[in-house]
């Protein structure tokens, strides 16, 4: 495919139309537009959702105390936000999504490799959100389980069918209503509860080593944040290319990392405080005891703020599995190909969470360290290519070329991923597997060290060899073929797909 051809119907692609129509194709110069500082609210309020609280239930539950727990949530998820937020610059530089980029490491195809585990993240996470949310919601109105699961399902859809900017409107006023709502909610909690209750001693039996438990926690609220990097740039593709980089990556960070640090840090206290903490009622019981209702509001506002997470997730699951289909076969990205694939993910999603169990906060665990483990090599492999090799010059062309310089399959990328992945194994701590390492330590998961190290270090080394200046000669041929299907416009552009 053409990456620079408008799709169906619009002459520029922003166009007049409602419906975004860009998809996995390159975002020309002439489309650019909005406002660095938007990725500020945009990833907080991404990352502002009960899911991100359960998360700070994880320290009290295994014995931590509050300050322990609350240090180990804040540390992981700015640790975690680090790599999420350079990941953010990609999208301006290129004007592609996140994992269309990562073809230039692993090949058009060999990408398929770390999709699985992408698609697996967008999946599992709005499983998580829309059981979380239909509990929220029930919590105000009639119906079962079966029919809120739809409802939310679909207007996730709906939000994800009309696309980028919507969503990004969504995201940021939602917010405001989010900061004032929690920022109360937050005040009653410090000021009513107690979080060295009797009835909070209890979980302290489950304690595994105050040490091992607050790895345990640092790795989970890491493998949080991280989970985002695999479509961060989706929505940061749209801004022009000449905005800052240190903008773009700071207002990103500041967003993503300041709501996980104060969701996380809510979550542990209200673990701390209460004998058997949830995201929903204890928002909700806390929230009232402050102003009869409030505590109902909130969790309806949780709720909503759910969706439009869950519609940002269904927009970057059909970005992935258009990619990978397209590394196989060519597809015009169109909107009804857009349409088909998000309501394939909100098809998948509807069935798996009617099948999941009530207990899901041991799955949730196991699930975000899952996550920290496929997508700690990535990431590594991704940024290194990005900031070290490659310097951010890329031939976009070529991305969607199995012949051109980036081939069908790149060895160099999928063994730094294979080496980046298997020097974690032995570190791994699961509820099924404890790896050697992890195992002497005391149950202690430090997997995203050999991973990061290894991963990035050895694709760095395989790397050296290189043909650097012949690939520059590609970057300059392809900058010339998408300035020249903008200079010639989009009739053009067409008659050369």
């Amino acid at each position: 495919m053409d990456p620079a051809v408008p799709m169906e119907g619009t002459s520029a692609g922003r166009g007049s139309r409602m419906i975004e129509v860009r998809s996995i194709d390159y975002v020309p110069v002439r489309e650019r537009h909005g406002k660095v500082w938007h990725q500020g609210p945009f990833w907080f309020t991404g990352n502002f959702v009960p899911t991100t609280m359960v998360t700070g239930f994880l320290g009290p539950a295994l014995g931590l105390s509050l300050p322990a727990s609350v240090a180990a949530v804040v540390l992981g998820a700015c640790f975690g936000t680090f790599f999420m937020a350079f990941h953010a610059n990609q999208g301006p530089r290129m004007g592609l999504p996140q994992m269309i980029q990562s073809r230039a490491q692993f090949g058009i195809r060999g990408a398929i490799v770390p999709f699985a585990a992408v698609v697996f993240v967008y999946v599992g996470f709005n499983v998580f959100n829309v059981v979380l949310a239909a509990q929220g919601l029930r919590t105000v109105f009639s119906g079962g389980t079966t029919l809120w699961y739809a409802l939310i399902i679909g207007v996730a859809l709906l939000l994800a069918v009309v696309g980028h900017d919507l969503l990004h409107l969504v995201q940021r006023w939602l917010t405001y209503v989010l900061i004032a709502v929690f920022g109360v909610l937050t005040v009653g909690v410090l000021t009513r509860l107690d979080p060295h209750s009797a009835a909070a001693a209890g979980h302290a039996a489950h304690s595994h080593g105050s040490w091992t438990s607050f790895l345990v926690v640092f790795s989970a609220a890491a493998g949080y944040q991280i989970s985002y990097a695999v479509y961060v740039s989706d929505y940061s593709r749209y801004l022009p290319r000449d905005v800052s980089a240190r903008r773009v990556i700071w207002w990103t960070y500041a967003g993503a990392a300041g709501s996980a640090a104060w969701l996380m840090s809510l979550g542990a206290l209200l673990a701390s405080a209460l004998p058997h903490p949830d995201a929903i009622s204890s928002i909700r019981q806390v929230g009232n005891a402050i102003v009869p209702g409030f505590g109902t509001f909130a969790v309806v506002v949780s709720s909503v703020a759910l969706v439009g997470i869950m519609a940002v997730n269904a927009y970057g699951a059909m970005l992935t599995t258009t990619s990978a289909i397209d590394a196989f076969r060519a597809v015009r990205p169109t909107v009804r190909i857009r349409i088909a694939g998000i309501v394939a993910v909100g098809l998948i999603v509807f069935t798996v969470a009617m099948l999941l169990p009530e207990n899901y906060l041991e799955s949730f665990n196991t699930f975000v360290l899952m996550m920290l483990y496929f997508l700690i090599p990535w990431t590594a492999v991704n940024l290194v290519d990005f900031y070290w090799v490659r310097r951010g010059h890329y031939a976009v062309t070529a991305l969607f070329d199995p012949s051109g310089i980036y081939g069908r399959w790149s060895w160099r990328g999928i063994a730094a991923y294979a080496a980046g992945f298997a020097a974690m194994i032995p570190f791994f701590a699961t509820s099924f597997y404890t790896g050697p390492v992890a195992e002497a330590l005391g149950g202690a998961d430090l997997s995203f060290v050999p991973g990061l190290l290894v991963g990035g270090g050895l694709y760095y080394l395989l790397t050296r060899n290189l043909d650097l200046a012949a690939e520059a000669a590609a970057v300059t041929a392809s900058e010339r073929e998408l300035e020249g299907a903008e200079a010639d416009g989009p009739a053009a552009a067409a008659s050369r797909a």
